[in-house]
Order: structure tokens, then sequence, then C-alpha cells
């Protein structure tokens, strides 16, 4: 049994050197043009959907395909920055197992939420705002259904489809450009057997509209799950230290709108939905432990980076690009500890 422990562990590690290279390559050769805009993006998570009228004032009447342009921006640099540490999949899963580290839990997590979707072998799942295919391929391969990612990016949409294919699972998976806040979204009527999301619906404009159409589209027992980001009720807006550590997090984890847990239930039951599971996923209710050590592996890196820069081995923009990414991790634990924000609430509701 030792040998093909082995092989695997070695496999592993021959992907991970291999992604991290050609992270580590994009981003050398990033031209100055998509430097800035990815440094410009950050601006869209100072708003907050619940100030429509700000975000028309600041970007005008078409401001969503403003919106739209900067979360490509942002997602087209930050997942090659992600993949150079240990957030590939560019989400902190919930601790489901103390003694391992972000990828680990992240396995653990997607297979317990393979298991709560309930869909057999050759059913039909949606990833909603699927990134580069990394969790849909391990949920295709975990259940034997066929897994549909959409997502607003045709280039993390390319990736996904490469990654799929090196893993042989093109046949079971497809991925199509598509976005979440113009409904209805692409499918027919009771068409799926299962819905998911990870940490993406902060982009979700009207909740309540958006669970109505997964209800459309989900078949009769169709489940759709939710890991997400929430305020929770320990969070005062009024707090000035409250309200300044929400304002360093949300460019961090890329949140635009700030649900609170009632929200998404709320909506849920509005559409139809029987709420099946709601819980903090995390051991403790915690992700502090699994934040710091990502931060600890990016800090270092950026600090690595700066000597490397100064040393005139690497360009200027690597420096620019790791402060910005490794700006307010200490936040994101100071506000997890004192339970004012998670993004590992976990929401299944059943049709």
């Amino acid at each position: 049994m030792a040998q093909p422990a082995l092989h695997t562990k070695l496999s592993f590690y021959a992907y991970r050197v291999s992604t991290i290279l050609k992270s580590f390559k994009t981003l050398y050769t990033l031209p100055q043009e998509k430097i800035d805009a990815f440094l410009n993006s950050y601006n869209i998570f100072d708003h907050d959907w619940a100030s429509e009228e700000e975000l028309k004032r600041d970007m005008g009447p078409d401001y969503y395909n403003q919106v739209q342009k900067k979360l490509v921006d942002y997602y087209s640099v930050l997942n090659h920055l992600c993949a150079v540490g240990s957030v590939e999949k560019m989400y902190i899963p919930p601790i489901m197992d103390m003694s391992k580290g972000v990828i680990a839990n992240q396995t653990l997590f997607e297979k317990q939420m393979a298991a709560d979707l309930n869909v057999k072998a050759g059913g039909a799942i949606l990833d909603i705002g699927c990134g580069r295919g990394r969790i849909a391929s391990h949920i295709a391969s975990v259940t034997g259904a066929h897994v549909t990612g959409m997502n607003i990016d045709g280039n993390q949409l390319d990736a996904a489809r490469r990654f799929a294919a090196s893993k042989g699972l093109s046949e079971q998976t497809h991925f199509q450009q598509g976005d979440l806040n113009k409904l209805p979204l692409p499918f027919a009527d009771s068409s799926l057997d299962g819905v998911y999301q990870v940490q993406v619906f902060s982009y979700s404009k009207d909740l309540e509209q958006l669970f109505a159409d997964i209800y459309r589209v989900l078949k009769p027992g169709g489940r759709v799950a939710c890991l997400d980001w929430f305020r929770l009720d320990k969070y005062d807006p009024k707090n000035p230290e409250h309200a300044d550590l929400m304002r360093r997090i949300k460019p961090l984890i890329g949140a635009i709108g700030t649900p609170a847990i009632e929200d998404f239930t709320r909506a849920m039951e509005k559409a139809g939905f029987k709420v099946i599971i709601n819980k903090n996923a995390s051991i403790n209710g915690l992700q502090a432990p699994l934040i710091e050590k990502a931060d600890s592996l990016f800090t270092w890196a950026a600090r690595l980076i700066k000597g490397c820069v100064r040393c005139k081995i690497l360009p200027r923009h690597f420096q620019k690009l790791f402060d910005r990414l490794t700006l307010d991790g200490q936040a994101f634990v100071e506000a997890d500890r004192k339970g004012l924000v998670t993004t590992c609430h976990y929401i299944v509701a059943q049709k």
C-alpha cells in the first residue's frame, strides 16, 4: 500500500511545482497595462450592492459593465498569485481537520459538499462562479456526475478546460461563459440535480431573484449548496474598528456584497426551498489557523520577492503585486477571531 500512496504524493508535488512555475512565468511576463488594471480593480471592493446609487455616481450609468471588467482584471492576475501559494482554488476552506493544511481541508470540504448534494453518477450539477474549474473537476470525479462550470472570465474557463482534460474529465465537465446577475440562467426548467457555489454570491445583486431561478432549474428533490462570506451578528457597522476591518477584508477576499446569513435563508425559503443545513462548517467556527498559514506563506514569499527585486533578479512589479495581495491578511484573522465575519458558513437547501 505504501507505493501507491508515495506515487500519489509525488504526482501531487509534481503538479504543484508545475503550476507554480507556470503562474510564476505568467506573472513575470505581465504587461504593464495588466498590472495597472489589476491594481486599479481593487476599488470596486470599496462599494456594496446595498449602495447602488453610489456605484452609479462613481462609475456612471453603465456601472455594472465596469464592475464586470474590473472583476476580470482582478481575477486574471489573482488566480496566478494564489497558485504560487497554497490557495490555488482561491478560497480558504472550513477547518475539517485541525492536523491538515489548506489544500487537504479544501479536499475534505468538497467531498462533504458532494455528499450533501446527493447527486448520483450520471446526474447534472452546476458550479456557479467556477473560476479555473479545480473544484468542478474534483466534484465530477467524486460524484461521477456531469458538472457544468459557469464564469464571466473566458481565460479562467480556458484554464478549467485544460485542467479537466489533464485529469481525463473532459467528457464529464463543461465550462461556459455566464453571469449570475443576468437571469434567467441559461438552463432549462428542472434540468439540474444539484447546484453549488463557493464564496461567489457576494457578487449577486439580488439574492431573491437568483435563488428563485436556481429553484427553477433544479429538479424536484434537487439541492443547492453554498459556502460563502457573511457578516455576523457581532459586526456593528457603527463601530469604527469593525468598519475598518470590513473595509480592509473585502478587497482581500474579493467581496462586493456583505450579506447576513438570514439574507440567504430568507431568499431560499421565499423561492420555495427547504433549508436542511445551516451551520459554520469549520471546527470551533474559526478559519483563523488556516488563514494564518496561507498568509504566512504569502508574506514569506513577498519578503523573498522584495529581496530579489532589490537585487534586480525579478522585475519591480512582482513586489507591487505581492504587497497588494498580502496587505490585510491579519485584518481577516482578527475579524474571524472576534466573530465579526466568516467565509465558512455553509447552507444547503432542497427543492
